[in-house]
């Protein structure tokens, strides 16, 4: 059974013990250390960065702060284009009007966007109003207020679909008639013709709320990184300035860490590792954050992302690691990894060993307690994996451990000390009538069953099956979480893991204070 040392731990435990204790438990974990790291920076390492990005979007810094960061990668050299692209693109996403606005101002340049292109131009101008109304969208908004501004200069510009055209006095009256303007040829006439309108502040007007981008995306990414790149736009920059600082360093994070090459993330480590104390004041078991801000803080001291990597994937994708072992199909360095763990196990084989090892490792740095750790809570994810197989086994690993629980369908409290009985002393104590019902009740949950089987008799399973699945299926509320939440056997070994680390780490951070 697995031992998962949440008894507090005696400090003034033997202290001559303590040397040797450590001298043979650093070593394993550096060893298993080793073995993950090379798992997760070759076989994985594109995965492991994507599990970092992740969990650098947990974490919260000011505005201001985020602001200096993303600024000082757009700025850096050589350019980042493909950032830059991937950070236009959440602009037009999300606040596509601030680009909108910039675009506005230089409207002119969009007459060579429409030039020799129908598609672009009925998609942007032929929403014109349907129920005699003036309420006309985008592009035809601006051509049918400009024509009759500029009646004088540019009505003869307009072509219509029937025999004849129609004058500004019978539009007027009724603007449904713009139904049968061919939209291609005037505006083609436009552009031969009307080059007032591409500067107009009708045109620029239908241009504020950015929807235009949406017309070629690749076309205005490609404008706006010319714009900031080769012009130096002063609105552009101030947009995006705008942007980053409203935009939540979460979403920012998902959508830009992606696109950047290895060496840049590095630098986006080493910027942001600035904005953080290397002391931890705490250690909360669901927020990265609190043991992230610590590492970068360190982080200009390594120069390698490969502590990050590892670390991350131990504490916070323990699952997900423990999948890529299994993925590798090596038999061979898998067994290691077992004896390597089975090895650190033996070496911490009771609360009194744990208590000496721990308080060794108190007296580190605190990046290196979060490593060993780390590792150690990953053992305890991979030794819970493969030992815990049944309910039987997780509630026996309960009881071992002083953890109290409840089934989930059961409302009694069970303690390390109490075994759970199943519901025959309930039964004893009900009614006859009950009975009956009980009875009744299950003949029709029979019949309900026959049916669902019925039609395939292949999918028939006996009353044993049936009570095996319900057995797999079983889950717990437990004292670690004051009984808050249901876990099954799917997700315990990663929360129990995680349990044990923040459990550890309290105990730490309570003797350093």
């Amino acid at each position: 059974m697995v031992n998962l040392f949440l008894s507090e731990p005696n400090w003034n435990g033997d202290a001559h013990k303590s040397n040797s204790n450590i001298n043979v438990i650093l070593p394993l974990l550096n060893k298993l250390s080793s073995h993950i790291q090379s798992l997760v920076t070759h076989g994985a390492r594109s995965e492991a960065r994507l599990w970092l990005c992740s969990a650098l979007s947990t974490i919260s810094i000011s505005p201001r702060r985020q602001l200096n960061i993303f600024m000082k990668l757009l700025r850096s050299k050589p350019r980042k284009i493909q950032f830059l692209s991937q950070l236009l693109q959440l602009m037009f996403e999300k606040s596509p009007r601030k680009l909108g606005s910039v675009l506005a101002k230089k409207s002119y340049i969009l007459e060579k966007f429409f030039e020799g292109n129908p598609k672009r131009i009925l998609e942007w101008f032929s929403e014109f109003a349907y129920k005699g109304g003036s309420d006309h969208k985008r592009g035809a908004k601006a051509l049918a207020l400009f024509s009759f501004a500029n009646r004088d200069i540019c009505w003869d510009e307009l072509e219509w679909r029937g025999k004849h055209g129609q004058s500004p006095a019978v539009v007027a009256t009724k603007p449904h008639y713009l139904l049968d303007l061919d939209v291609q040829r005037t505006i083609e006439n436009f552009l031969d013709n009307v080059p007032e309108f591409w500067s107009s502040n009708e045109f620029a007007e239908s241009l504020k709320d950015g929807q235009i981008l949406f017309l070629d995306t690749k076309f205005f990414l490609d404008l706006f990184v010319h714009f900031m790149y080769e012009e130096d736009m002063d609105d552009v920059w101030d947009a995006v300035e705008e942007f980053l600082t409203e935009e939540s360093f979460s979403s920012l994070t998902q959508h830009l860490l992606i696109t950047l090459e290895e060496h840049d993330l590095c630098q986006f480590l080493e910027l942001l590792g600035n904005c953080f104390d290397p002391r931890i004041e705490s250690w909360d078991i669901g927020d990265s954050s609190c043991w992230l801000g610590v590492v970068l803080s360190r982080y200009g001291d390594t120069k390698s992302i490969v502590e990050l990597l590892l670390l991350n994937s131990v504490i916070n994708q323990g699952r997900q690691l423990l999948r890529l072992v299994r993925d590798e199909n090596v038999n061979d360095e898998v067994e290691v990894l077992k004896e390597t763990m089975t090895e650190i196990c033996r070496g911490l084989e009771n609360g009194s060993s744990f208590s000496l090892f721990l308080r060794e490792v108190s007296k580190m740095k605190h990046v290196e307690v979060i490593r060993i750790l780390g590792l150690l809570s990953w053992t305890n994810h991979f030794r819970l994996s493969e030992e815990c197989k049944t309910p039987d086994s997780w509630e026996c690993l309960f009881r071992e451990n002083g953890i109290e629980f409840r089934r989930s369908s059961d409302h009694s409290l069970l303690s390390h000390n109490e075994f759970s009985e199943e519901s025959e002393s309930d039964s004893d104590s009900r009614s006859q009538g009950s009975k009956k019902r009980r009875k009744k009740g299950k003949k029709r949950r029979k019949k309900k069953k026959k049916r669902a089987f019925d039609d395939n008799d292949d999918d028939k399973l006996s009353d044993d099956e049936l009570l095996g699945l319900h057995t797999i299926s079983r889950s717990w509320l437990l004292s670690t979480d004051g009984f808050n939440a249901t876990w099954t056997s799917v997700d315990l070994p990663e929360y129990i893991a995680r349990y044990c680390l923040s459990t550890w780490m309290k105990w730490i951070l309570a003797r350093q204070k």
